[in-house]
């Protein structure tokens, strides 16, 4: 998808620095043999490397796939653990070796807490240039809409995802639209069925990561895939006017989140800047369910620094 445009649009060439571990080098190679054999207009280079300095060097956009999952038995502790220490080291690749500029969007679970971690060992990478991946739930959720209501999915937009990419994000339907022959109608008017977009659209959103694993017996690779590009093209080449996108991006108090935590906002971007949508009105239900995640990540915070010491 890169290397075909989707990310940074059809104009744009790009050089492609592929991190893996040693065990996978060989792996590696092969996808930079396909890569080569695929002839892509835009794709300048490719490096494929086990070398996180190499990697990481000079490179204007890093999109942070590698993390440890959980598995049978571990607890959380654990694996926060593991993924503290693999954020440490590629944070101080990026913070040493990175271009200035540099955007950063980190994918692997647990995607904020990694996003914060990184961080805090990157201090020269400017706080708005680290983020995390929650429009995967956000195209879920629009998914979900343009399923029940039979529309395109490019008629429904202004979901918005709040708070971690966990089970306890708040898929938020409350300011979403959908464009109609008659013009736009608010996606509650039209779904008609508040005990539906209260309870089961908003589970469905917030277990659909494990219902692909247990069909796939994988996690998503094709959508996670597609939402990060989205997310990078949006952040670079700025959102559409009227419409906001979800990005997991560092709090500074809105809508009473505490300050400090990586926390999944609506966002507008332009020139290669986000902002946080301001003035939304927040109900009751919603405030309880935005508390609720926030709760979470302060708690994952706190477990991530423990890691530390």
């Amino acid at each position: 998808m890169i290397a075909r445009g989707v990310m940074l649009g059809p104009d744009q060439p790009v050089i492609l620095h592929m991190l893996d571990i040693p065990p996978a080098a060989e792996a590696l190679s092969g996808v930079k043999m396909e890569l080569v054999d695929a002839a892509f207009p835009l794709l300048k280079g490719v490096v494929a490397t086990t070398d996180a300095v190499e990697a990481c060097s000079g490179v204007n956009v890093a999109i942070m796939v590698g993390g440890f999952p959980r598995k049978e038995g571990m607890e959380r502790k654990d694996v926060m653990s593991k993924n503290v220490s693999i954020y440490k080291s590629q944070a101080s690749a990026l913070e040493k070796h990175a271009a200035s500029n540099c955007k950063v969007l980190v994918v692997a679970n647990p995607a904020n807490t990694n996003a914060l971690i990184l961080k805090e060992f990157a201090p020269s990478i400017p706080e708005k240039n680290i983020t995390c991946l929650t429009r995967l739930d956000h195209n879920r959720a629009l998914g979900q809409i343009s399923e029940r209501l039979s529309v395109q999915v490019s008629d429904v937009k202004n979901v918005i995802i709040w708070g971690n990419h966990s089970s306890t994000q708040y898929p938020d339907v409350n300011h979403a639209t959908v464009r109609i022959p008659a013009g736009e109608k608010s996606v509650r008017e039209l779904v008609a069925d508040d005990a539906w977009l209260n309870a089961e659209f908003i589970t469905t959103v917030q277990q659909r990561g494990a219902a692909i694993i247990k069909a796939r017996k994988l996690s998503s690779a094709l959508s996670a895939a597609s939402s990060a590009c989205d997310h990078i093209r949006d952040w670079v080449l700025g959102t559409p006017e009227g419409s906001w996108v979800s990005m997991g991006v560092y709090s500074d108090g809105s809508y009473n989140v505490p300050a400090g935590l990586i926390y999944s906002f609506p966002v507008t971007c332009k020139n290669g800047e986000w902002s946080i949508v301001q003035g939304l009105s927040i109900d009751e239900f919603s405030r309880k369910k935005l508390d609720l995640t926030a709760e979470e990540l302060t708690e994952e915070k706190a477990l991530a620094y423990s890691c530390l010491s």
